[in-house]
């Protein structure tokens, strides 16, 4: 009779899937749509900020210098870190639901301020653009731990783990987002104001109005957020963190009465036995020894596996520009005008979204239930250690006029392995295996730990691609792969068990209960 037995709990995980369930997963994934968009957009555009205000140079149009190319492309990682950190334990102190609409409200307010980065100077337009990316980065770290947890503690148990993929899954969406609307953009104003290429004139290559390029994109990123702070803020807070850390049974049950649209008991009496005798000893915070003893190679488990997918999956994804160009799969930067160099980064990268990035979300999504999210991970890490050594070994052969196209679809599919693979289930677990007063929490941890493995990407990459050139930088990435592929094996199968069985609640509070049963002198009997 422990917390998964009280009606309320029990109607949540074996609930029919129902309308509510997907309302949840577009006001989450509407975030994360907003999430990946403006964290991804920035590269679409970071050759043309080169262009733009780091004219010096003509033997490489576009280039920003390391110190500057580091600092836009990583602060808002540094800020997503910080983000994941603070809001993760803010959302176990003050709600899931409270904090939300903060984020949210952050990433807008920020996006906006990005695209509105102010000065002619270089040195101004980039020292305020990092600054606000900074504060977007903070905002877009809080969107984590709590989507996260939200969309597990209102799901069932049969489905939890789609629902929470399929919130994640709106990043793919985000990119592409990213990459049409950086099209679009640059296509309008490539007609309206046409230019020579870089190499017949450098200086008019670059027109004027290419500056508003750059800024409508940035822009374009507050919108879907903005949408979506109406639909957050009419969401109940969820039932388990209102009945088992708020202690508000009867509210709990109110709203959940509601959403799932059944009458439920808010069975307050069994609540306040359970939590009396849990009070005594067993519920633990995090930096305890019966943390370290119950969840610490968990904890360990989920942050190191994040930390070291995202080193190579953000290496990827900020510099596919540069390793396309590599390739030769971009033109040269002199055969473009400033304009028309955006828009053929913005088709490569929307090319790899739309035929490896989101098929690789939505596989997750249709399989993440029926195979197990331990599978998938080890899967998801395998296939990406064998791609990035396909890539790296021959990768003379590839540079070849012709062999591009082979690059090409084997670098495509470790995107497609990454977002089928650890990129989803990293997300997913740390919101499934932690007790629900430190769900957002540990997943703000382990999500912070991948952002740290992303600044090591953003920052590594490029210098490691000056340093030991890109071959030897795929060699790097694909032994950090295999290592996920090792520290996968500290992270339990959550696949069909209750959020109160993989935390461990379930076995404190049925201890509790036994113990409450004795002190009153009844027969207590015990199933297998």
């Amino acid at each position: 009779m422990g917390a998964q037995s009280l009606q309320l709990l029990s109607a949540l995980d074996v609930a029919k899937t129902q309308w509510y369930h997907f309302t949840a997963i577009v006001i989450a994934g509407m975030g994360f749509f907003t999430d990946s968009y403006d964290l991804f957009c920035i590269s679409l555009v970071t050759k043309l900020l080169g262009r733009i205000y780091y004219t010096e140079g003509h033997d490489k149009p576009g280039s920003l210098p390391p110190n500057v190319s580091a600092a836009i492309n990583g602060v808002a990682f540094c800020g997503s870190l910080a983000g994941q950190l603070f809001f993760g334990w803010l959302g176990d102190k003050m709600g899931r639901k409270r904090v939300y609409g903060m984020t949210l409200m952050l990433m807008v307010i920020s996006s906006i301020a990005s695209a509105l980065s102010f000065g002619k100077d270089p040195k101004a337009v980039m020292a305020t653009l990092c600054f606000f990316r900074f504060w977007l980065g903070f905002g877009i770290g809080g969107d984590y731990p709590l989507s996260a947890t939200i969309m597990a503690e209102y799901a069932n148990k049969k489905t939890r783990g789609a629902f929470i993929a399929a919130v994640f899954a709106m990043q793919g969406f985000g990119i592409l987002a990213g990459g049409v609307v950086a099209i679009v953009v640059s296509a309008v104003f490539n007609a309206l104001y046409p230019a020579p290429p870089f190499q017949v004139n450098p200086l008019l290559s670059t027109v004027p109005q290419a500056e508003y390029v750059w800024r409508i994109v940035l822009m374009f990123g507050a919108l879907p957020a903005l949408i979506t702070y109406y639909w957050r803020m009419k969401m109940p807070e969820t039932a388990r963190y209102t009945a088992l850390v708020a202690k508000n049974v009867k509210q709990a049950a109110e709203d959940m009465s509601k959403v799932l649209q059944v009458e439920i008991e808010a069975e307050p009496e069994k609540v306040e036995q359970l939590d009396g005798r849990r009070g005594r000893g067993n519920e633990f915070d995090l930096f305890t020894k019966q943390f370290l003893l119950r969840h610490g190679l968990h904890l360990l488990g989920t942050a190191t596996t994040w930390f070291l997918l995202d080193i190579a999956y953000y290496s990827q994804n900020l510099f596919q520009k540069d390793i396309f160009s590599a390739i030769g799969w971009i033109p040269p930067a002199k055969t473009m005008n400033a304009i028309q160099e955006v828009s053929k980064i913005a088709r490569a990268q929307t090319l790899i979204a739309l035929c490896s990035t989101v098929p690789g979300y939505w596989f997750t999504v249709a399989f993440i239930d029926k195979i197990g999210r331990f599978t998938i991970q080890l899967m998801g890490f395998f296939f990406m250690t064998v791609f990035m050594l396909a890539l790296a070994i021959p990768y003379h052969h590839w540079t070849m006029n012709g062999n591009q196209i082979g690059f090409v679809v084997i670098y495509s599919l470790t995107f497609f392995f990454a977002n089928f693979g650890p990129n989803a289930t990293t997300f997913v677990v740390p919101a499934e295996i932690f007790p629900a007063r430190l769900r957002s929490t540990c997943h703000g941890i382990s999500a912070a730990a991948g952002k740290a493995g992303a600044m090591v990407g953003a920052f590594g990459f490029l210098y490691a691609q000056n340093g030991i050139g890109l071959r030897n930088t795929l060699i790097v990435l694909s032994v950090i792969n295999f290592l996920g592929f090792l520290f996968t094996f500290l992270v339990p199968e959550s696949k069909g068990k209750s959020l109160e069985e993989m935390s461990g609640e379930a076995e404190e509070n049925n201890t509790a209960t036994t113990e409450l049963a004795m002190e009153a002198g009844l027969e207590v009997t015990t199933s297998v």
